[in-house]
């Protein structure tokens, strides 16, 4: 994935959490190494509503040994995890 997509990725992510948890209101925005779990920004359900989101968005399905936070729980983080899982793809 070229550093376009990567941003894209993020940026995309960034807009769903926006509008899904934090109900639109920015505050002091997202760092993207922010971790969503460790900061309160999304929980355990909101974790599924994510992967849910990645899977339709992206067309990639997230297996149950790929759920954790080494993939899912920055924006640094899903965006490294779907290049990594769309490049599997092409393969």
């Amino acid at each position: 994935m070229n550093r376009t997509m990567a941003d894209t990725v993020k940026s995309d992510i960034k807009s769903f959490i926006i509008s899904n948890f934090l109900f639109g209101n920015e505050g002091k925005g997202i760092a993207d190494n922010q971790s969503f779990l460790e900061s309160g920004l999304i929980d355990s359900t909101g974790m599924l509503e994510l992967v849910s989101f990645i899977e339709s968005q992206y067309g990639i399905s997230v297996a149950d040994r790929e759920l954790v936070p080494e993939n899912l729980d920055s924006l640094d983080n899903i965006s490294a995890y779907v290049a990594r899982k769309q490049v599997g793809a092409t393969a």
